[in-house]
């Protein structure tokens, strides 16, 4: 009919991300484009803004002034409690850098990923969106110059030093996030985050925890670190909002070692924190509007609306405890642990509802109201922190530091820096005047200066001969470089070949490494001659590893009919086992490596949600590949025969150690039929489909390849005739990139 409306039914328009998606169709998928999550599309200074350069531009005291005179204001929209907005920005600091958890790097305040959902709208994040809002001034004078998660923890120490704490130091470099991570695996539990209103409406959601509190077998699922969905450490009125200190303690204990702290550093960390500010809880959490991620556009990103009364100030809730620790919320002092021992306290409840603690004598110090001129209250602790004080651990280390305020004061400045930077990577990302670079912190994997002259391009050709002369074979030299270099995670940009710690416990010591052990030996010998020859020059251990897999490579691409020179940078420096903190580098033990094809032998029991090859594609995302290249890294470990064990698997090829795209041509071929060799499907055997011969066998990690249709769409291209010259192409880029993944000595991010 004339004049009809084209669009018919009720909807007009295909909305990107409209139910029902990809993943509500087939939520079981390999989710390969998380790859390319955060790219460079999204972010608007383009690939060629170098944020070093404009950080080192800005004038740094200038801007703590301005932090520090704001942070002493208030203003009418979300007035500061005390006339002093210090306490407010340490926790937004805080909760930034407290979502790093050791077991996978991720998390922390390094990308600023307290801006965007899930955990903008978390409820242990209420109320941190205006502590976001009142910086927008400082965060728009200063631009692109200072990045939002400089921002926040820059924030966190001046608040600290206005309130007489002296800081350890501070390290900018932080480059901002520009979309949501929808990488990250924050737990199990499926949630409506205007639903969950309080932590104790969790209560029934939770499924990450083995056993009960208290048991032998109580434990937190790997790779977890927060007791609880939706918050930054443990519920405060002890597990499920129960009251029970030593369970509460239980939880600490787990939830703070996941995030990379001992007992000293938890105890220096809480009671530190909680010797500023107050909580708030003056408002039921039923009457509390969404969270940002979900609240009504005109609130333009604001959430947590509050009805009642001014719906701030002293009307203010967040998690629903209402009170302060200290008779004077605003000073550095060691009143939180004097009155935490002093007084005995009972159990009550807050306006809110939530269960606190206050002191049973009546005569005990009163704090000020945060907002109301003249009118004092009750002192308060939380659940959280009676249990400082029942366990016995937590209460000896609470003790030391009553009797040595100075040793209090050292150990909370320390621990501070270690988690707001704790994520950062080594210290050349660091960036300011205040790097406190006088100290190698254990945490920060340490490296020695170098203290000798490099090998120039003659050295490393005759490195190169020395090193084949050893009868190394090539598939044991590409192993071993590899197995160096990908211990990297871009994560919190921890591991890698640099600092030759391949040959250090505990890596030395997995099984997966068994086959470097006479390599790197071999290696060894190769690096001693070498250093005993007269002059200056030296090759580290950390550099001849990586130097061999090169050479092992350009052997293969002759072989195979390519010659070409492999990109090799020296500079690598030797740490020693005592810079080496084994309990932090035993976290970063595959329990899958695709890779190198190997699936630890109690993989089944301990990891009954993911299958060995989204954990390959977890391996890939923190080695921060794309798509193309974590295809073709394979495609050429499997031709040079990396697997860890020597094994066959996913050797499509009659010629290991050459470089070929025979990987690719069988994985894809339709003359090849592939069954399974075991009742779960782990194993397989390709089989010609006409004379029934086998010949090859597979594992999942290399299957993938072929049955996810985004990377056999990539697999295709370098299985084509005109493919091997770029798979070649693309290899060596790949392999140079994981060689180089860690080398921060000599990038620029």
């Amino acid at each position: 009919m004339k004049g009809k409306c084209p669009f018919g039914g009720d909807r007009i328009g295909g909305a990107v991300g409209t139910p029902p998606a990809l993943s509500d169709w087939y939520p079981n998928r390999l989710k390969v484009e998380l790859l390319h999550q955060n790219g460079p599309q999204a972010n608007p200074l383009g690939e060629d803004f170098d944020y070093k350069a404009a950080f080192e531009r800005l004038d740094f005291e200038a801007l703590k002034r301005d932090i520090k005179s704001f942070l002493t204001t208030s203003v009418a929209w979300w007035p500061s409690d005390y006339g002093n907005y210090g306490p407010q920005m340490i926790r937004m600091a805080w909760h930034a850098a407290g979502t790093y958890r050791i077991a996978d790097g991720r998390g922390g305040a390094g990308e600023a990923l307290q801006r965007f959902a899930p955990i903008n709208s978390w409820w242990d994040n209420g109320n941190t969106d205006k502590s976001r809002r009142l910086l927008w001034p400082i965060k728009q004078k200063y631009g692109n110059a200072l990045s939002w998660g400089d921002l926040m923890v820059l924030t966190g120490n001046c608040a600290l030093e206005i309130m007489g704490f002296p800081t350890y130091g501070f390290g900018g470099g932080r480059h901002d996030a520009w979309e949501a991570d929808n990488a990250t695996y924050w737990g199990p539990e499926i949630w409506d985050p205007q639903d969950v209103k309080s932590f104790d409406s969790m209560v029934t959601r939770d499924k990450r925890w083995r056993g009960k509190n208290g048991d032998a077998d109580y434990d937190l699922e790997n790779p977890l670190a927060a007791s609880h969905q939706a918050l930054i450490y443990v519920n405060p009125e002890g597990p499920y909002a129960n009251g029970d200190p030593m369970g509460s303690a239980r939880d600490i204990r787990t939830t703070f070692t996941r995030m990379a702290m001992n007992d000293e550093e938890t105890v220096a960390l809480i009671a530190g924190g909680h010797a500023f500010g107050k909580s708030h809880g003056m408002v039921t959490a039923d009457e509390v509007g969404p969270p940002p991620e979900i609240a009504p556009m005109e609130a333009m990103g604001l959430g947590w609306h509050n009805p009642k009364g001014t719906g701030f100030a002293q009307y203010t809730m967040t998690n629903g405890i209402e009170g302060s620790w200290t008779p004077n919320p605003t000073q550095w002092d060691n009143a939180y642990l004097e009155n935490l021992f002093k007084y005995d306290w009972v159990q009550t409840k807050s306006p809110a509802g939530a269960s606190q603690w206050m002191p049973s004598d009546p005569n005990a110090p009163k704090t000020p109201d945060a907002h109301v001129p003249g009118q004092m209250n009750s002192l308060m602790m939380m659940t959280s922190d009676i249990a400082l004080k029942v366990d016995p651990d937590y209460r000896k280390v609470c003790e030391k530091f009553l009797n040595d305020f100075d040793a209090f004061t050292l150990a909370f400045s320390k621990a501070w820096y270690k988690l707001t930077h704790r994520d950062m990577g080594p210290k050349e990302r660091y960036l300011g005047p205040e790097v406190t670079i006088e100290d190698d912190l254990l945490w920060q994997d340490p490296i020695p200066p170098r203290d000798f002259d490099l090998i120039d391009a003659g050295d490393i050709v005759t490195l190169k001969r020395d090193i084949m002369a050893t009868g190394l074979s090539v598939s044991d030299l590409a192993f071993t470089a590899f197995s160096a270099a990908s211990t990297y995670r871009d994560s919190d940009k921890r591991g890698g070949a640099n600092g030759g710690r391949l040959a250090l416990a505990p890596q030395k010591d997995w099984t997966i490494n068994r086959r470097t052990v006479p390599v790197v030996a071999a290696l060894r010998q190769v690096a001693d001659a070498f250093n005993g020859k007269p002059g200056g020059k030296k090759v580290s251990l950390a550099d001849l590893i990586v130097l061999g897999g090169c050479a092992a490579v350009e052997k293969a691409l002759a072989d195979g009919g390519h010659h070409v020179t492999v990109p090799f940078t020296p500079g690598r420096v030797d740490t020693t086992q005592e810079l080496t903190d084994v309990e932090m580098f035993e976290w970063l033990k595959p329990v899958v490596d695709g890779f190198r094809n190997f699936v630890a032998d109690d993989f089944a029991t301990i990891s009954t949600r993911v299958s060995p090859e989204e954990l390959f594609l977890d391996k890939a995302y923190l080695l921060s590949l794309t798509a193309p290249e974590w295809v073709a890294l394979v495609g050429g470990l499997r031709a040079l025969g990396a697997n860890h064990d020597g094994s066959q698997h996913g050797i499509f090829t009659d010629r290991a150690g050459v470089l070929s795209n025979d990987f690719f041509i069988n994985l894809t071929s339709t003359d090849l039929e592939w069954r399974k060799t075991d009742e779960k499907g782990m194993t397989f055997t390709l089989v010609d489909r006409e004379s029934g011969e086998a010949k090859f066998s597979a594992t999942r990690c290399d299957l993938v390849f072929g049955s996810n249709q985004q990377l056999r769409s990539v697999a295709e291209v370098y299985a084509s005739s005109d493919g091997e010259g770029r798979f070649v192409k693309d290899f060596v880029k790949v392999w140079n990139k994981v060689m180089m993944l860690d080398r921060y000595d000599v990038k620029t991010h």
